[in-house]
């Protein structure tokens, strides 16, 4: 069975270029409006090979960003030591989990898995593991996520690491895409039945891939032309949407599949908790997540624009409903 996952206060960063580096993770555990800390997205063995000239961001006017990004150029054992080393330098005991985004092939998401697993067992951490399978700016690497047969791989090898891990599984969920139409959410929930006790949490939703902005004033630009904010490794500067625009897609989304989890026949389903993300960037956005059923809820864009302040700022007095 899935262990339980524990937030609070239900508030945490979302796997972004702000949550990269050792001084990135140390600055968001330290911060008292965070009840976990997520890490950038890695590989297992290698970083991604990120290229600044293709993989870039930018905030849109709305409140909104654009981005064409990969994952981590730091591999898993960089994030292990950074976290080992944050929790070490401390007599004080761990206030808060850190949450481990991996992705790969589902072979190497159960190894990383199994690694993570038997490190915080050694090192008596607590520890949950995100699996992103919903990034939609890799080429030829369309998201797992988007059906059951992507996604039953990554289920049945966590599965049978589950039955053979020798100290008891981290805590896993995995990050899903925006989905758009009811067969989407069907497909999830179809996997995840098929595999009662495996997950513990689903976060919901990545960015919304095939986006495009373009702008009037960037430098070297002649007044009527029309060029991408931002490029990428086609040259055309379509990348991932986040932010306030896909607000109401990503509300949306944690009501939907917070719903189809209560009506699921098995117990150990109902118990996933769904961590909500997507356009929160205040305290009414936070509000929304947590009506739409959002047991924790993620903030990106928000931090990437105003920094670690932003926590605080929706974490304050008057946050919660409930």
């Amino acid at each position: 069975m899935a262990s339980r996952v524990t937030i609070s206060p239900p508030l945490l960063n979302t796997s972004t270029p702000w949550a990269t580096s050792l001084s990135d993770l140390q600055a968001l555990y330290s911060n008292p409006s965070t009840g976990a800390v997520t890490t950038r997205t890695s590989f297992p063995i290698t970083g991604f090979q990120d290229d600044p000239s293709i993989h870039q961001h930018a905030f849109l006017p709305n409140s909104s960003s654009l981005n064409t990004y990969g994952y981590s150029p730091h591999p898993l054992p960089y994030y292990l030591s950074s976290i080992e080393s944050i929790l070490k330098s401390s007599d004080l005991p761990q206030s808060k989990p850190f949450i481990i985004s991996i992705t790969g092939t589902s072979s190497e998401i159960g190894s990383s898995v199994s690694t993570i697993s038997n490190w915080a067992f050694k090192n008596k951490f607590k520890i949950y593991t995100e699996i992103n399978i919903s990034c939609p700016n890799i080429p030829s690497k369309p998201p797992p996520a988007y059906s059951s047969s992507g996604l039953k791989p990554y289920l049945q090898g966590l599965r049978e690491l589950q039955q053979s891990l020798e100290v008891t599984m981290v805590p896993v969920g995995i990050k899903t895409p925006p989905y758009t139409y009811q067969n989407q959410f069907d497909e999830l929930i179809s996997a995840v039945e098929e595999f009662p006790g495996v997950l513990s949490f689903i976060t919901a939703t990545n960015t919304l891939g095939n986006s495009l902005f373009y702008s009037f004033d960037l430098p070297n630009t002649n007044e009527g032309d029309l060029n991408p904010i931002i490029t990428s490794a086609a040259g055309t500067g379509v990348g991932g949407l986040a932010g306030e625009s896909i607000h109401p897609l990503s509300l949306g989304n944690v009501f939907t599949i917070r719903s189809m989890l209560d009506k699921s026949v098995h117990e150990e389903v109902k118990d996933i908790v769904v961590i909500g993300a997507g356009g929160v960037g205040d305290q009414a956005g936070y509000k929304r997540m947590r009506k739409a059923g959002a047991a924790a809820v993620g903030v990106g864009t928000a931090f990437g624009r105003e920094g670690l302040e932003i926590f605080g700022k929706i974490h304050g007095d008057g946050a919660e409903l409930f």
